[in-house]
């Protein structure tokens, strides 16, 4: 015969429970090994009943560095080490995240035994993941910081080399590209170290370039400024003004990221002048014009100038009209009259004007867009519009687009796994939402 159960004293504390191994509930295991980094240490936090405030208390550094951790927008590994040891991730589990270690996951300890479900944790992993966009940024990190030796290829393939890069970039190939940003820095160095030419010089600031708009994609804005400052160093010094204005529209958007709206501004309007100055007498430059002012459009709306963000946006219209809705193979600045109705989305939407935005994009079709990059780029911000809309099913049906076409354009991007995480708390049984979450956790 059983003994009676106690009775609960209304008001006592719940009685503490053994703390469980997560490695008890293999489902729970599998999901642990599909979890970024990132994720790992919001696990972990939330395991503890942290919040992001009590975590940086014992990091020494403030909410916001925390909040930037979790959210996968810092790379400073130490701090990422030290986050994880504090709530509990053991090092092996934090390497196989990083990409760094195929081992099998650990045993990971929590303190409470039911955690509160995250999205982030929703799919499985597959045995054999592909090293993440962390781990190869981390290679790419240490390559800027010593430059590796050349590769030793011809210096006569060093254009179609970088042609390839901006292939893999237009491609959402992330992880290839980050493989090969290394050498190709490494030989554009020694081209121009060799003939100190203007040309090699000019190839050199474009290498940089591509490998600073891959960093402003994957949210790494530290390492974004330096390659984009190292861009805009080697396009002076090449005295090419449109490799000067690929470099400044970098260094403008990693500003804006940085919170330096102000000095974005004033960079790229510079740059818009620079262009201006060459007298748009080639198709190219009247297309680095319209582009420029395009980024311009942008950077004054994040800045907050609306009447600066209309005008330019407007301009930038009338730059393109005369363009080629198909820009020919090759071009610097490919952009065309439909990529100038995308860039007026991203400009109403950042004015907080979604009706607007939505408005622009009404007539926008993948076809106009002959890149994935940019295919999905459309999505996307369409789908940032619809979400500031505060319609949830809209919001789905874009980046479910996106990420059937290019599942990085959701996973690689910080701004949007966030979106997706929103969803997944706020709209959880929106249909779509499911896969979303495998999408990022993968």
């Amino acid at each position: 015969m059983r003994s009676p159960r106690p009775e609960k004293v209304r008001g006592s504390a719940p009685r503490a429970r053994p703390r469980r191994a997560v490695s008890a509930r293999p489902r729970v295991t599998r999901r642990a090994r599909a979890l970024s980094p990132s994720c790992l240490i919001r696990v972990g936090r939330e395991a503890r009943g942290w919040r992001q405030s009590d975590l940086g208390m014992r990091l020494a550094c403030s909410q916001s560095t925390v909040s930037r951790l979790e959210q996968g927008r810092s790379l400073d590994l130490p701090l990422l080490k030290q986050a994880a040891d504090l709530v509990g991730v053991p090092g092996p589990l934090l390497n196989t995240s990083l990409g760094l270690s195929s081992s099998p996951a650990p045993t990971v300890v929590v303190d409470r035994p039911r955690p509160r479900r995250i999205p982030c944790a929703a799919a499985p992993s597959s045995p054999q993941r592909s090293p993440s966009p962390l781990s190869l940024t981390t290679r790419l990190e240490s390559a800027l910081a010593t430059t590796p030796e050349p590769s030793g290829a011809p210096a006569r393939t060093l254009d179609a080399r970088l042609a390839a890069a901006r292939g893999q970039f237009d491609a959402a190939a992330h992880p290839g590209l980050l493989r090969s940003l290394p050498s190709l820095l490494a030989d554009a160095h020694q081209g121009a170290s060799e003939t100190r030419q203007d040309l090699d010089y000019a190839r050199l600031s474009s290498a940089y370039t591509i490998a600073s708009q891959l960093l402003n994609k994957l949210g790494q804005y530290k390492q974004s400024r330096l390659t984009a400052d190292r861009a805009t160093l080697y396009a002076d010094v090449s005295g090419s003004p449109l490799a000067a204005a690929a470099a400044s529209r970098e260094l403008a958007a990693v500003l804006r990221h940085q919170g330096q709206e102000a000095a974005a501004q004033a960079h790229i309007e510079a740059a818009v002048a620079r262009v201006e100055a060459t007298g748009l007498a080639t198709e190219a430059q009247a297309a680095a014009f319209a582009q420029m002012l395009c980024s311009t459009a942008y950077t004054a709306a994040v800045a907050g100038d609306r009447d600066q963000a209309l005008a330019m946006i407007r301009e930038a219209a009338l730059a393109a009209r005369d363009l080629p809705n198909a820009a020919p193979a090759g071009r610097l600045f490919p952009i065309t009259p439909a990529a100038v109705d995308l860039y007026a989305v991203g400009v109403h939407w950042a004015l907080g004007d979604a009706g607007t935005a939505l408005e622009a994009g009404r007539n926008l079709h993948a076809d106009q867009f002959p890149t994935i990059e940019r295919k999905g780029r459309m999505h996307t911000d369409l789908a940032r519009a619809w979400w500031q809309r505060a319609k949830p099913d809209q919001t789905v049906g874009e980046l479910l687009s996106v990420a059937r076409l290019a599942p990085g354009e959701v996973r690689d991007r910080p701004a949007i796994r966030q979106i997706v995480d929103d969803l997944y708390a706020k709209h959880p049984h929106v249909s779509g939402v499911r896969e979303l979450i495998a999408v990022t956790a993968a």
